[in-house]
């Protein structure tokens, strides 16, 4: 249960820094927070930036928001002791990871910028998957 609870909580953090960029490349916030580095505002204007005719941070906004309502539906008594949000939070995230290994190839090998945001939402999403194979490790669920 503790690793639902956990992934949850990343599932949160990526969601409000996937809205944070979904916002502020809608125009709705200032510029893009970055430190020093134009790295992020490289990135953010590439072509990239968009999937399918969608933001790229919309689909974190998604998929960082299927993860939490996922978790918190586990947490419920309900469906506690049901391997099925687990197998579910490990399979969106895993979706997640391969997404974010195709966006950093981008970064690293076309657009040659590393956005801190970027970084920060892979880091997420990456314990996110991890946090949710816990769950499956320790045999909660049987394959």
């Amino acid at each position: 249960m503790r690793h639902r609870q956990v992934a949850t909580l990343l599932a949160l953090a990526g969601f409000m820094l996937s809205a944070y960029l979904l916002m502020q490349g809608f125009g709705w916030l200032g510029p893009l927070a970055c430190g020093n580095s134009r790295a992020c505002d490289t990135v953010q204007a590439s072509r990239y930036a968009s999937f399918l005719g969608l933001p790229v941070a919309a689909y974190g906004v998604a998929g960082y928001g299927s993860l939490m309502v996922v978790g918190l539906a586990g947490l419920q008594g309900r469906w506690a002791d049901s391997p099925a949000p687990t197998r579910l939070m490990a399979l969106l995230a895993g979706v997640g990871v391969l997404f974010t290994i195709y966006l950093t190839a981008l970064e690293l090998f076309v657009i040659h910028a590393i956005c801190r945001w970027c970084v920060g939402s892979a880091v997420i999403i990456c314990l996110t998957f991890i946090a949710s194979l816990f769950g499956l490790k320790r045999g909660e669920v049987r394959m």
